[in-house]
Parts: structure tokens; sequence; C-alpha cells
């Protein structure tokens, strides 16, 4: 238990140090931003509380707010998903459950579950993060191609993520 509180406090501090220090610095143009500190939201362990979820997720938003200086809109987003967490992983559980200490990774649920999953968290973030940045419909369609493409930028990032800083799972 003490274990694993260490390991995601450190998750939690390089994921963070990672988007304010280099992240936030890359531009791949108006359409791609890339928020891969989700990816210490994605990667809590399936047994952890809904509103443990729900206040980790809104700190780490508003340590991100603290940095880009944007008023609460990622405690908003990250509470958002951290509320919706919940119901993915109950949507995408398998027959028998999860097993007790896994956490949402490639290598422990497969290449297909996790793509599921992340994709569908960074999607909802995305979509609610940009429409309440630009909090109007004039540019609805810009603002839906920015959602789409920092999705796919960001879903890429964590994959890659994934596969250099995790490994294997053997049963």
């Amino acid at each position: 238990m003490i274990n694993e509180i260490i390991k995601n406090s450190i998750r939690f501090i390089l994921l963070v140090l990672l988007q304010v220090l280099i992240v936030q610095n890359i531009r791949l143009g108006p359409y791609i931003i890339l928020f891969p500190y989700i990816l210490f939201i994605l990667l809590l362990p399936f047994e952890t509380p809904k509103l443990i979820v729900m206040l980790i997720a809104f700190f780490t938003g508003l340590m991100i707010d603290m940095f880009y200086d944007t008023a609460g809109m990622h405690a908003a987003v990250c509470t958002l998903i951290g509320f919706s967490r919940h119901y993915i992983l109950k949507l995408l559980s398998p027959r028998g459950g999860y097993d007790l200490g896994l956490t949402p990774t490639i290598h422990s649920m497969g290449s297909v579950w996790f793509i599921t999953y992340a994709a569908s968290i960074i999607f909802i973030h995305h979509l609610f993060f940009f429409y309440l940045e630009i909090f109007r419909f004039r540019e609805f369609f810009t603002t839906l191609l920015r959602v789409f493409l920092s999705t796919i930028g960001t879903f890429v990032f964590v994959y890659v993520i994934q596969f250099l800083f995790y490994r294997t799972f053997k049963k």
C-alpha cells in the first residue's frame, strides 16, 4: 500500500514536471496541444474509490492550472474525467472483474482494452477543455478539429510513454 502511494506520488511529480517544463513549450501548430499529465489519472489503480479519484484528479488539474494560469479549467475537466473514469472502467470491465493490485496499463490489460479506455478518457478531457476554453459555438468545427487532433496527439504520446517507462506484466 505504502509502496503504491510512493510510486503514484513519483509518477505525479514526473508527469506534472514533464507537462509544465517540456510539453508546454512544444508547438505543434494551433490545432495540436498535448496533455500527457492525464496519464496520471489514467493509471490510478482499479480499486481506488471514486471519491478519491475525483479528489486526486481535481488536485492534479489545480496543479496544472497554477502553471498554465487557466483559472480552474484543468481542475474542472480533470474532476470530470475522474468522475467519468469509474463508469468507463465499469463499461470495459472483463467478466470476472479486475484483479486486485493491477493498474490500467497496456501490459496488464492488453492493447485493445487500453486504447479504448485511454482514448475515451482523453477525448472527454479534450472535448470539455477546448469548448470550455473557447466558450462559444461560433468556432464549433474549428474547435472540434482541435479536439480530435489533440486527442490523437496526446494519445500517441501516452501510448509511447507506456512502452518506454512501464515493464511488461507477466501472469
